[in-house]
């Protein structure tokens, strides 16, 4: 289970940082970034706080409520067209860079999930699988899945038959036919495999 150990070997202020949505074929990439203060941490967030993709739906919308509520956090986007230019690596360290600016406050240490570091005005320490081993990591995890996953639920009412609002843009079996059947829209990546062959026939 993920602690504050790796936050607290830092001296300063440290966010932790994590990103969603790096592999669908439609939606943007979102990061965000948390601050944890371990003297405002409800016990439950300590407890229970861990990788989202091992926690159920119910339980990621529970502890991302106390999550913003009880720590300096930001979300950062950076969009199709964006990850289309720029390609997907790229629009990750784009999307982590406006959620460190939308924290409002300067960070000495960023702790990133993954082993890649983004160009972030500040000391950056790559942890892989950080989401499963620092807490603000585990948080700022999340708070982003929960973020885009209601992004992706809102864009499924205007895009239906996608099924975006169960598979949050990824290329599942009824994503792919859907896509075939009906063509891309707007919030498809025109650069990913899927939607550029499609695009070239």
């Amino acid at each position: 289970m993920p602690d504050l150990s790796r936050e607290a070997a830092l001296s300063g202020i440290v966010a932790g940082i994590d990103e969603v949505g790096r592999g669908p074929l439609a939606g943007p990439v979102v990061a965000a970034a948390v601050i944890i203060d371990p003297a405002n941490l409800p016990a439950e967030l300590a407890a229970h706080l861990n990788d989202s993709k091992k926690l159920s739906a119910r339980k990621r919308d529970h502890l991302a409520a106390l999550v913003t509520d009880h720590c300096r956090f930001a979300i950062g986007e950076a969009s199709v067209a964006e990850i289309d230019r720029l390609n997907i690596l790229q629009a990750t360290f784009l999307a982590m860079g406006r959620a460190v600016a939308g924290l409002g406050r300067t960070i000495d240490h960023a702790l990133v999930d993954g082993n890649r570091p983004p160009p972030l005005p500040c000391t950056v320490h790559c942890v892989i699988g950080g989401d499963g081993k620092s807490l603000s990591i585990a948080a700022a995890s999340v708070v982003a899945k929960v973020y885009r996953d209601r992004l992706m639920a809102e864009l499924d009412t205007t895009f239906p038959g996608y099924g975006w609002a169960g598979n949050s843009g990824y290329g599942t079996q009824a994503h792919l036919e859907a896509l075939r059947r009906l063509g891309p829209t707007p919030h498809h990546r025109k650069s990913f495999a899927p939607v550029a062959q499609l695009l070239l026939l």
